[in-house]
């Protein structure tokens, strides 16, 4: 077994581990799915973690209503084949029932409004624990991250109030009205997601791979041509071979350019890349302290 593989196996082992404490320790738990590739490779552990049993939660996934449809039609797909529960609650009803107001103009996003969609959809359940599929490498926010990260009766996360995770110790005491937020490949790297999905020959959305889109070029990025995306006239629509090393909805997610058709040459283009995964989230350009502020008020 080489350096790699055993790397590998110690986070697959850690994950496991992750996930089944949350079973032993919670009422209620829950799995944040979105269709992509970390929230996919969430899946793969718990089966593993819980096998032969089926997964003994249900997964849910806040939907903006602007996601892009190859990774819908693989949720779904997924799911299906799997005989999985899927709980779906979307952003639309929040804006309809005027809990959140839809933004408007050139950075226009509905991906801070899933915060109010989710928190109203804990409280629908009652979930005590959402297991998501953050990473301590993706944001200098999910850095400060524990791995069971205790939220408020109000949701609300406090960076400076968290409890230490000494000896894999994971403390799942909560108080009456508070939830708690868990991250099983929190000590993950971009480039260990995708050598565990080339290892275990996970199937993901296409989206991940380099493939012809229509595109267009705003500050230094590329914006997905769709009608969920504000554009102006004159910015011009080109014909590209991108893909998405990250997948949000379409209106915060940047793609790169790419030749990478399979894995193999993804995990290289990743090995060479000199800017992080996060780098293409354009949700994350409004402020250095967009994602902190956003986690402070509920957010994933």
């Amino acid at each position: 077994m080489n350096n790699s593989t055993s790397h590998i196996n110690a986070l697959e082992n850690e994950a496991i581990y992750i996930f089944r404490e949350v079973a032993a320790q919670f009422e209620k738990p829950v799995l944040l799915f979105s269709g992509g590739k970390d929230s996919i490779t969430l899946v793969r552990l718990a089966q593993k973690a819980f096998w032969p049993a089926k997964i003994p939660f249900p997964l849910m996934h806040i939907d903006t209503g602007h996601n892009f449809p190859e990774t819908i039609e693989f949720r779904d797909r997924l799911v299906e084949e799997l005989g999985l529960e899927l709980i779906v609650r979307n952003v639309q009803d929040s804006i309809d029932q005027g809990k959140v107001k839809e933004e408007s103009g050139r950075y226009s996003s509905r991906n801070s409004l899933q915060t109010t969609t989710l928190l109203d959809a804990i409280e629908e359940f009652k979930f005590d624990a959402c297991i998501g599929g953050a990473r301590r490498d993706e944001e200098k926010a999910r850095a400060k991250e524990r791995i069971f990260s205790v939220r408020d009766d109000f949701g609300q996360w406090d960076e400076r109030n968290q409890r230490p995770e000494l000896f894999d110790m994971l403390n799942g005491q909560i108080e009456l009205g508070q939830n708690v937020r868990v991250f099983p490949i929190s000590n993950w790297t971009e480039l260990d997601v995708w050598s565990y999905i080339k290892k275990e020959e996970i199937e993901i959305p296409s989206i991940y791979f380099a493939h012809k889109r229509k595109v267009f070029l705003r500050d230094g990025l590329i914006w997905s041509h769709s009608e969920y995306v504000f554009q102006e006239e004159d910015e011009e629509v080109l014909e590209r071979m991108v893909r998405f090393r990250t997948v949000g909805d379409m209106s915060c997610t940047a793609a790169v350019f790419s030749e990478a058709t399979d894995i193999e040459s993804v995990v290289q283009e990743i090995r060479d890349s000199t800017i992080s995964e996060r780098g293409a989230r354009i949700d994350d350009k409004r402020s250095e302290a967009a994602m902190e502020k956003r986690k402070q008020q509920g957010y994933f």
